[in-house]
């Protein structure tokens, strides 16, 4: 019998993705819309979902808005995710993408988050504590909400030190975080080059930039390359992933 490994996702800044279809969508003018669609969001949210439709026994935390958290409830149900948010005063986030498939583009609207106090944040870490003993790995992934310290990320990497941790965020977030030493980093190109603060051209100066990391003493480190796939390293190997073409339907 195989054991799957137990997986937890914290999302702290989760968002109702609404997505709308608006073909010849125009800024500043009256746009009709095709159809929309509300779904739970935040890529923590979305990582367990995948993983539980892989069969991954996962649980999911981070900062809910308790006024509206019922379509977050339905997925958590329907896919046996196991429910760890902590409820916090107001709604949720929306986060707008409008989809024009004759222009082939997405505009994304994304509203502001939620600001947790600090009794919530200290309930958070302890959630996060007990999820880091009896889980092998957390994927901790997204943007910081309002009133979090950059230094979240970092501080509660060293509140986790047994268990392997997937860190996909960007900006000062990431700076921080790396002084903590994830398991994995995530970064899309942008994302590296804004790190070393110099541009990166090229598979072999990526890969060069990839390594500074791993030296640093992350085990894995992907970058995202968008449409030209992603490049994934570790010490000793170093493997790129290129899509298929496609034609994006919504990103």
């Amino acid at each position: 019998m195989v054991h799957k490994a137990k997986l937890a996702t914290l999302t702290l800044n989760p968002a109702i993705d609404l997505t709308v279809s608006a073909p010849n969508f125009r800024a500043g003018q009256v746009n009709r819309a095709r159809a929309s669609r509300s779904d739970p969001g935040g890529k923590g949210v979305n990582v367990a979902s995948i993983l539980a439709d892989c069969g991954f026994p996962v649980a999911v935390t981070g900062f809910l808005g308790a006024e509206n958290d019922h379509c977050f409830r339905r997925l958590f149900e329907q896919k046996g995710i196991d429910d760890r948010f902590v409820r916090i005063p107001g709604d949720t986030r929306t986060g707008i993408k409008v989809v024009d498939d004759v222009a082939q583009s997405t505009t994304d609207i994304n509203l502001p988050g939620l600001a947790p106090s600090q009794a919530e944040l200290a309930q958070l870490t302890a959630i996060v504590e007990a999820l880091a003993a009896d889980h092998q790995w957390l994927v901790f992934s997204g943007s910081i909400p309002a009133g979090a310290p950059d230094t979240i990320y970092r501080d509660l990497l060293r509140r986790v030190q047994g268990c392997c941790v997937a860190l996909d965020t960007s900006g000062e977030a990431l700076r921080q975080a790396l002084t903590a030493t994830p398991t994995v980093i995530k970064p899309n190109l942008d994302e590296l080059s804004e790190l070393l603060a110099r541009p990166l051209a090229g598979e072999d100066e990526i890969l060069a930039a990839a390594r500074t990391f791993i030296q640093r003493g992350v085990r894995t480190v992907v970058v995202s390359l968008g449409a030209q796939g992603a490049l994934f390293v570790e010490a000793d190997e170093a493997i790129i992933a290129r899509p298929p073409a496609t034609v994006v339907r919504s990103t």
